[in-house]
Protein backbone atom coordinates (compact mmCIF):
# COMPACT_ATOMS: atom_id res chain seq x y z
CA UNK A 1 0.00 0.00 0.00
CA UNK A 2 0.91 3.73 0.24
CA UNK A 3 2.02 5.98 2.71
CA UNK A 4 0.66 9.47 3.60
CA UNK A 5 2.31 12.72 5.69
CA UNK A 6 0.84 15.79 6.77
CA UNK A 7 1.06 18.55 8.62
CA UNK A 8 -1.27 21.38 10.26
CA UNK A 9 0.37 24.84 12.00
CA UNK A 10 -0.65 27.73 13.46
CA UNK A 11 2.26 29.43 11.70
CA UNK A 12 3.53 28.95 8.10
CA UNK A 13 6.43 25.92 8.84
CA UNK A 14 8.57 24.04 6.07
CA UNK A 15 8.25 20.11 6.52
CA UNK A 16 11.71 19.24 5.45
CA UNK A 17 12.51 17.32 8.17
CA UNK A 18 9.19 14.91 8.19
CA UNK A 19 10.01 14.85 4.31
CA UNK A 20 13.20 13.75 4.09
CA UNK A 21 12.09 10.60 6.40
CA UNK A 22 9.05 9.94 4.06
CA UNK A 23 10.45 9.39 0.95
CA UNK A 24 13.62 6.85 1.72
CA UNK A 25 10.55 4.81 1.91
CA UNK A 26 9.95 5.68 -1.79
CA UNK A 27 11.78 3.10 -3.28
CA UNK A 28 14.86 2.44 -1.38
CA UNK A 29 13.74 1.36 2.15
CA UNK A 30 10.38 0.82 1.20
CA UNK A 31 7.99 -0.65 -1.40
CA UNK A 32 6.22 2.65 -2.26
CA UNK A 33 8.06 3.53 -5.93
CA UNK A 34 5.25 4.54 -8.14
CA UNK A 35 5.31 8.22 -7.77
CA UNK A 36 4.53 10.69 -4.90
CA UNK A 37 3.30 13.88 -4.52
CA UNK A 38 2.95 16.86 -1.95
CA UNK A 39 0.41 19.94 -1.81
CA UNK A 40 1.52 23.16 -0.01
CA UNK A 41 -1.38 25.77 1.25
CA UNK A 42 -0.54 28.86 1.84
CA UNK A 43 -4.00 30.81 2.51
CA UNK A 44 -5.98 29.34 0.23
CA UNK A 45 -3.50 29.53 -2.39
CA UNK A 46 -1.69 25.90 -3.15
CA UNK A 47 1.59 24.55 -4.65
CA UNK A 48 1.58 21.43 -5.56
CA UNK A 49 4.63 18.67 -7.10
CA UNK A 50 4.01 15.82 -8.51
CA UNK A 51 6.38 12.98 -10.29
CA UNK A 52 6.25 9.22 -11.40
CA UNK A 53 9.50 8.36 -10.55
CA UNK A 54 10.03 6.72 -6.98
CA UNK A 55 10.79 9.87 -4.67
CA UNK A 56 13.87 8.25 -3.38
CA UNK A 57 15.41 8.92 -6.48
CA UNK A 58 13.10 11.87 -7.92
CA UNK A 59 15.11 15.04 -8.40
CA UNK A 60 11.48 17.14 -7.61
CA UNK A 61 11.81 15.15 -4.61
CA UNK A 62 14.97 16.38 -3.79
CA UNK A 63 14.13 20.01 -4.72
CA UNK A 64 11.27 19.35 -2.04
CA UNK A 65 13.34 18.18 0.84
CA UNK A 66 16.22 21.09 0.27
CA UNK A 67 13.58 24.12 -0.38
CA UNK A 68 12.00 25.04 2.61
CA UNK A 69 8.49 25.85 1.82
CA UNK A 70 6.47 27.46 4.18
CA UNK A 71 2.60 26.22 4.92
CA UNK A 72 0.32 26.41 7.14
CA UNK A 73 -1.32 22.65 5.74
CA UNK A 74 0.70 20.01 4.26
CA UNK A 75 -0.30 17.26 2.31
CA UNK A 76 1.82 14.17 1.07
CA UNK A 77 2.02 10.74 -0.63
CA UNK A 78 4.21 7.78 -1.89
CA UNK A 79 2.56 5.31 -3.69
CA UNK A 80 2.58 2.00 -4.46
CA UNK A 81 0.68 1.28 -7.10
CA UNK A 82 -2.73 -1.24 -7.02
CA UNK A 83 -5.36 0.40 -8.80
CA UNK A 84 -4.28 2.19 -12.17
CA UNK A 85 -1.41 2.47 -14.02
CA UNK A 86 1.57 4.60 -13.15
CA UNK A 87 0.60 7.96 -14.61
CA UNK A 88 0.60 11.69 -13.47
CA UNK A 89 -2.80 11.54 -13.40
CA UNK A 90 -3.05 8.68 -11.19
CA UNK A 91 -0.60 10.22 -8.55
CA UNK A 92 -2.08 11.63 -5.50
CA UNK A 93 -2.93 13.95 -3.68
CA UNK A 94 -5.84 14.79 -5.90
CA UNK A 95 -7.39 17.93 -5.95
CA UNK A 96 -10.75 20.09 -7.10
CA UNK A 97 -12.33 23.09 -6.60
CA UNK A 98 -15.28 23.37 -4.61
CA UNK A 99 -17.62 26.32 -2.56
CA UNK A 100 -14.10 28.24 -3.77
CA UNK A 101 -11.82 26.55 -1.85
CA UNK A 102 -9.39 24.06 -3.00
CA UNK A 103 -10.27 20.50 -1.80
CA UNK A 104 -7.24 18.22 -1.61
CA UNK A 105 -6.98 14.31 -0.81
CA UNK A 106 -4.94 11.74 -0.72
CA UNK A 107 -6.03 8.05 0.17
CA UNK A 108 -4.08 4.74 1.29
CA UNK A 109 -5.85 1.53 0.75
CA UNK A 110 -8.50 -0.10 -1.75
CA UNK A 111 -11.83 -0.20 -1.89
CA UNK A 112 -13.43 -3.13 -3.57
CA UNK A 113 -16.06 -1.90 -5.68
CA UNK A 114 -16.29 1.73 -5.59
CA UNK A 115 -16.30 2.70 -8.89
CA UNK A 116 -19.96 0.73 -8.98
CA UNK A 117 -21.05 4.30 -6.53
CA UNK A 118 -22.63 6.52 -9.29
CA UNK A 119 -21.13 10.01 -9.39
CA UNK A 120 -22.38 12.76 -10.65
CA UNK A 121 -20.58 16.60 -11.09
CA UNK A 122 -17.05 15.45 -10.00
CA UNK A 123 -15.80 13.07 -12.21
CA UNK A 124 -12.12 11.29 -11.91
CA UNK A 125 -9.37 12.46 -14.43
CA UNK A 126 -7.40 9.34 -13.84
CA UNK A 127 -8.53 5.27 -13.25
CA UNK A 128 -7.98 5.03 -9.44
CA UNK A 129 -10.70 3.79 -6.91
CA UNK A 130 -8.68 6.30 -4.35
CA UNK A 131 -10.01 9.45 -6.91
CA UNK A 132 -12.96 7.56 -7.50
CA UNK A 133 -14.22 7.89 -3.70
CA UNK A 134 -12.87 11.76 -3.65
CA UNK A 135 -15.58 12.36 -5.98
CA UNK A 136 -17.82 10.25 -4.35
CA UNK A 137 -17.30 12.80 -0.71
CA UNK A 138 -17.27 16.00 -3.01
CA UNK A 139 -20.58 15.24 -5.25
CA UNK A 140 -22.55 13.73 -1.32
CA UNK A 141 -20.82 17.21 0.01
CA UNK A 142 -22.05 19.56 -2.66
CA UNK A 143 -25.58 18.18 -2.47
CA UNK A 144 -26.19 17.91 1.18
CA UNK A 145 -24.20 21.69 1.52
CA UNK A 146 -25.20 23.86 -1.42
CA UNK A 147 -22.95 26.75 0.08
CA UNK A 148 -20.01 26.00 2.54
CA UNK A 149 -21.92 25.36 5.49
CA UNK A 150 -22.05 27.90 8.72
CA UNK A 151 -22.23 24.95 10.81
CA UNK A 152 -19.10 23.34 11.01
CA UNK A 153 -20.00 20.80 13.21
CA UNK A 154 -22.37 19.50 10.69
CA UNK A 155 -19.58 19.59 7.87
CA UNK A 156 -17.33 17.19 10.17
CA UNK A 157 -20.32 14.73 10.86
CA UNK A 158 -21.10 14.79 7.20
CA UNK A 159 -17.70 13.67 5.89
CA UNK A 160 -17.23 11.54 8.71
CA UNK A 161 -20.23 9.50 7.09
CA UNK A 162 -18.94 9.58 4.12
CA UNK A 163 -16.02 7.87 5.53
CA UNK A 164 -17.64 5.45 7.60
CA UNK A 165 -19.34 4.48 4.35
CA UNK A 166 -16.18 4.15 2.15
CA UNK A 167 -14.35 1.91 4.22
CA UNK A 168 -16.97 -0.93 4.56
CA UNK A 169 -15.10 -1.52 1.23
CA UNK A 170 -11.69 -1.82 2.30
CA UNK A 171 -8.84 0.04 4.02
CA UNK A 172 -9.71 4.07 3.80
CA UNK A 173 -7.06 6.02 5.31
CA UNK A 174 -7.03 9.63 3.97
CA UNK A 175 -5.67 13.17 4.04
CA UNK A 176 -8.09 15.43 2.77
CA UNK A 177 -8.23 19.47 3.45
CA UNK A 178 -10.06 22.73 2.08
CA UNK A 179 -7.26 24.82 3.46
CA UNK A 180 -9.02 25.59 6.73
CA UNK A 181 -8.72 22.42 8.44
CA UNK A 182 -6.98 19.02 8.09
CA UNK A 183 -9.17 15.84 8.06
CA UNK A 184 -7.49 12.51 9.20
CA UNK A 185 -9.57 9.24 8.36
CA UNK A 186 -8.23 6.11 9.59
CA UNK A 187 -9.18 2.79 9.50
CA UNK A 188 -5.85 1.00 10.00
CA UNK A 189 -2.43 3.07 9.96
CA UNK A 190 -2.42 6.58 11.01
CA UNK A 191 -0.89 8.16 14.03
CA UNK A 192 -0.13 11.63 14.49
CA UNK A 193 2.52 13.75 17.04
CA UNK A 194 1.81 17.82 18.33
CA UNK A 195 5.25 19.83 19.14
CA UNK A 196 4.88 22.88 21.09
CA UNK A 197 7.11 24.44 23.52
CA UNK A 198 8.97 23.64 25.32
CA UNK A 199 10.31 21.69 22.02
CA UNK A 200 13.40 19.38 21.98
CA UNK A 201 14.78 16.94 19.09
CA UNK A 202 13.82 15.08 17.23
CA UNK A 203 15.95 12.33 15.16
CA UNK A 204 14.41 10.51 11.93
CA UNK A 205 13.54 6.37 12.03
CA UNK A 206 15.16 5.76 8.53
CA UNK A 207 18.24 8.26 8.70
CA UNK A 208 20.57 9.49 10.83
CA UNK A 209 19.08 12.85 10.80
CA UNK A 210 18.21 14.83 14.15
CA UNK A 211 16.78 18.17 14.43
CA UNK A 212 16.73 20.79 17.52
CA UNK A 213 13.09 22.44 17.17
CA UNK A 214 13.94 24.64 19.52
CA UNK A 215 16.27 26.19 17.35
CA UNK A 216 13.81 26.57 14.69
CA UNK A 217 10.72 27.77 16.26
CA UNK A 218 9.11 30.14 19.01
CA UNK A 219 7.75 29.62 22.04
CA UNK A 220 4.18 29.96 20.37
CA UNK A 221 4.76 27.74 17.63
CA UNK A 222 1.80 24.55 17.39
CA UNK A 223 2.63 22.08 14.61
CA UNK A 224 0.77 18.71 14.09
CA UNK A 225 2.57 15.98 12.30
CA UNK A 226 0.32 12.98 10.89
CA UNK A 227 1.81 10.14 8.58
CA UNK A 228 0.97 6.25 8.07
CA UNK A 229 3.90 5.08 10.36
CA UNK A 230 5.82 6.90 13.38
CA UNK A 231 8.87 9.24 11.30
CA UNK A 232 10.94 9.63 14.50
CA UNK A 233 11.81 7.14 16.91
CA UNK A 234 12.23 9.32 19.90
CA UNK A 235 8.73 11.14 20.34
CA UNK A 236 5.30 9.73 21.42
CA UNK A 237 3.51 9.54 18.25
CA UNK A 238 -0.23 8.78 18.98
CA UNK A 239 -2.39 6.50 16.99
CA UNK A 240 -5.25 6.68 15.45
CA UNK A 241 -8.08 4.43 16.09
CA UNK A 242 -10.13 2.50 13.38
CA UNK A 243 -13.11 4.84 11.96
CA UNK A 244 -11.48 8.11 13.80
CA UNK A 245 -12.00 10.96 11.92
CA UNK A 246 -9.29 13.90 13.17
CA UNK A 247 -9.75 17.73 12.57
CA UNK A 248 -6.67 19.67 12.91
CA UNK A 249 -6.90 23.77 12.98
CA UNK A 250 -3.47 25.67 13.26
CA UNK A 251 -1.78 22.64 14.33
CA UNK A 252 -4.43 21.77 17.98
CA UNK A 253 -7.36 18.84 17.26
CA UNK A 254 -10.77 20.96 15.83
CA UNK A 255 -12.63 17.79 16.35
CA UNK A 256 -12.60 14.02 17.25
CA UNK A 257 -14.96 11.63 15.93
CA UNK A 258 -15.38 7.81 16.41
CA UNK A 259 -17.25 5.50 15.04
CA UNK A 260 -20.92 4.87 16.81
CA UNK A 261 -19.76 1.76 18.45
CA UNK A 262 -16.82 2.99 20.14
CA UNK A 263 -18.94 6.07 21.20
CA UNK A 264 -21.22 3.50 22.66
CA UNK A 265 -19.25 1.99 24.33
CA UNK A 266 -17.22 5.24 25.75
CA UNK A 267 -20.63 6.53 27.06
CA UNK A 268 -21.57 3.45 28.41
CA UNK A 269 -18.29 3.40 30.51
CA UNK A 270 -18.82 7.18 31.30
CA UNK A 271 -22.12 6.31 32.67
CA UNK A 272 -21.37 3.10 34.57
Amino acid sequence: MCELLGMSANVPTDICFSFAGLIRRGGEIGPHKDGWGIAFFVGKGMREFKDTDASATSEIARFVKNYPIKSHIVISHIRKANSGRIALENTHPFSREMWGYPWVYAHNGQLKGVKKKPLDHFQPVGTTDSEHALCYILNHLRVTFPTYPKNRAALFRKIHELCEELRQLGVFNILFSDSRYLYCYCTTKLCWITRRSPFGIAHLCDREVAVNFSDETTPNDIVTVVATAPLTDNEPWQPMQAGELLVFQHGQVACRMLPRTAERQHASRRHA
